[in-house]
């Protein structure tokens, strides 16, 4: 289904991850850089024309990073999923289950790959990096840009469920019959139920499943095209966090990024945080439901 060319002569590098995961802080650091280009959340919230991010980058670098922070007026990178889906489709911004390279129609091929491509020819760069949360939409990505690279940024599950829990916006207090990630499949179900329906159980059970989905799509990727990170090296050691991620996409360490690097305030205090905020047998409980993934990544 993929276009031999599409995307030729730029290199797209996705930074994916579950939500609540760090994978914004890594977005924001990495698009310091002054070979990167990216969409802005104001052409995600405003109906602009391509070229008006030709100024992305050189704004951006020029700001603090206290005027990208969240929760308020901000410039920075954006995921874009109100321009995703007025200019490709609302499937890529809340699918019921991970986007596959089946998932390509022609259609959403052309569209999906003019989307970046008009963007980074605009922006006059050779390497163009996106986000995306939730689920990692990597095979549909590949099957528009074979050779697109992925820096997958993962976080204790039991950090990732704490941090939902404490989100507004999170739709699991609502149930799985009205959330956007589609029916819980039968044994995670089953755990639920046997948890009264616990919303703890509910946040580390969403976790599981997407977690699992990023090791279904990575089974279909290059070793070399896909980088896993944990958020809490990010925070603890981040210079040679970052310096592995640059040497992934294929850019350098200069003095430039040097300067929008030393904007950044790094810290690993909420790397344990769900310990304090949840009760001790909810931790347990966690504990024990993510075993196998939690090991898998190093965590204990």
């Amino acid at each position: 289904m993929a276009t031999p060319d599409a995307g030729e002569g730029t290199r797209f590098v996705f930074v994916l991850g579950t939500g609540r995961c760090g994978s914004t802080l890594v977005e924001e650091v990495l698009c310091r850089h002054a070979a990167v280009g990216f969409v802005s959340n104001l052409e995600d919230r405003f109906k602009l024309p391509v070229t008006a991010g030709r100024w992305n980058g050189s704004l951006y670098r020029r700001l603090p990073a206290a005027v990208t922070q969240k929760s308020r007026v901000r410039y920075a990178p954006s995921e874009g999923y109100r321009v995703l889906s007025r200019e490709v489709s609302p499937l890529l911004a809340s699918p019921m289950r991970d986007l596959t390279a089946a998932d390509v129609t022609p259609w959403l091929e052309r569209r999906f790959g003019a989307f970046f491509t008009e963007r980074a020819h605009a922006q006059g760069t050779d390497t163009f990096l996106h986000k995306f949360t939730g689920w990692s939409r990597a095979g549909f990505i590949r099957g528009v840009f074979p050779s697109a690279r992925f820096i997958h940024v993962v976080r204790d599950g039991r950090a990732v469920a704490n941090s939902w829990l404490q989100m507004p916006w999170w739709l699991g207090f609502e149930g799985p019959d009205h959330w956007q990630w589609g029916p819980l499949p039968a044994d995670l179900a089953a755990e639920w139920d046997t948890s009264d329906r616990s919303f703890v159980v509910l946040g580390g059970l969403l976790w599981k499943l997407l977690i699992e989905a990023f090791d279904s799509a990575r089974a279909a990727v290059p070793s070399a095209d896909w980088l896993e990170i944990r958020y809490e090296d990010v925070a603890a050691n981040p210079r040679p966090a970052f310096a592995k991620m640059l040497e992934f996409c294929g850019l350098p360490w200069d003095a430039e990024f040097e300067r929008g690097f030393e904007r950044h305030t790094f810290t690993a205090s909420r790397s344990d945080a769900f310990r304090r905020d949840l009760a001790p047998a909810d931790v347990d409980r966690l504990s024990r439901i993510l075993a196998s993934d939690l090991a898998a990544r190093g965590y204990a």
